[in-house]
């Protein structure tokens, strides 16, 4: 059977609310996870040799970092996607403080090298807290933090999801904010200036599901990449196929293990959380034994338990 990607998650992030579950799951070789179309309880092997990668999403790997040689010494490759954005607390609630976040991105790459690790500026924010000149002053700010541990950076402009915009309507009446859709033109024009300031960095840019605004220096991202997996495994002759998870999405299949609602960060742009709330509800239900994330009711046993 071939070797599967493993996507730890789009759709939270596990190493920073649930790198005991995981640990867990990769010691006994499994896990299950939820088909969020046809609500199918899925299971998965989690054993290194039937494992191509292990990505994994987070903007705070700090619970993961103990495992890291033992989950090197098993066989498994991890390959990281670090969102590390510093917006203002009323649209990232409660992420970590930007030189917290900084140094845990720069040990994660000199740890695992710099090709492992991706630092995601995404999704960009164009708001009256967050205007056009923020980015440019942030992003090179940041850039300059991890010059020479960071190799490739991913952006993407926020999308109209329906969560999303009922956050963005909720800051309004809150704290006044303005949120606006940039041009086309003034989109591209923010776009060279970033490409200009990762080049000086020694990075390169790369656009997630932003096809017009690839070329000229900006390359194509591709979130589950398997050009990405092969410079860290070249010994790896198994080709996945492409699997797109929305418009202009160039990935490759994987398996997504994580579950929505479940991410307590509070970012008002996630388009995978409903609310804090509905998160923090979830990660109190969370047992770290269960073979799944996070287990609905009806799914339950009556003792509660997930086994």
């Amino acid at each position: 059977m071939p070797r599967k990607i493993i996507s730890a998650s789009r759709r939270s992030d596990i190493p920073a609310f649930y790198s005991r579950w995981l640990l867990r799951r990769l010691e006994e070789g499994y896990c299950e996870w939820i088909h969020p179309f046809t609500g199918r309880l899925e299971r998965v092997s989690l054993r290194p040799e039937d494992c191509l990668a292990i990505v994994l999403w987070t903007r705070n790997p700090a619970p993961l970092l103990p495992a890291l040689p033992d989950l090197l010494s098993s066989g498994h490759l991890p390959c990281f996607h670090f969102t590390l954005t510093g917006y203002p607390r009323p649209l990232e609630s409660h992420n970590p403080e930007l030189p917290l976040s900084l140094a845990r991105l720069r040990e994660l790459a000199e740890r695992l090298g710099p090709e492992s690790v991706i630092w995601r500026y995404d999704p960009i924010v164009v708001s009256s807290r967050t205007p056009v000149a923020f980015h440019l002053e942030q992003f090179a700010s940041i850039a300059r933090g991890l010059e020479g541990t960071i190799r490739r950076v991913y952006f993407s402009f926020v999308d109209d999801y329906g969560k999303t915009r009922q956050s963005f309507e909720r800051l309004h009446r809150e704290h006044g904010i303005r949120f606006t859709e940039p041009g086309a033109q003034e989109r591209k024009n923010l776009v060279q200036r970033l490409r200009d300031v990762a080049a000086r960095h020694g990075m390169t840019l790369h656009a997630c599901c932003e096809d017009e605004l690839v070329g000229e220096g900006v390359e194509k991202g591709r979130c589950i990449d398997l050009a990405w997996i092969r410079r860290l495994r070249p010994e790896v002759r198994e080709r996945p196929k492409r699997r797109a998870t929305r418009a202009q999405c160039g990935c490759t299949e994987s398996v997504d293990i994580g579950a929505y609602d479940t991410c307590a960060f509070g970012c008002c742009y996630c388009y995978a959380t409903r609310s804090r709330e509905a998160a923090l509800a979830r990660l109190r239900e969370h047992d770290p034994d269960d073979t799944l994330l996070w287990r609905p009711q009806r799914m339950r046993p009556r003792s509660g338990r997930g086994q």
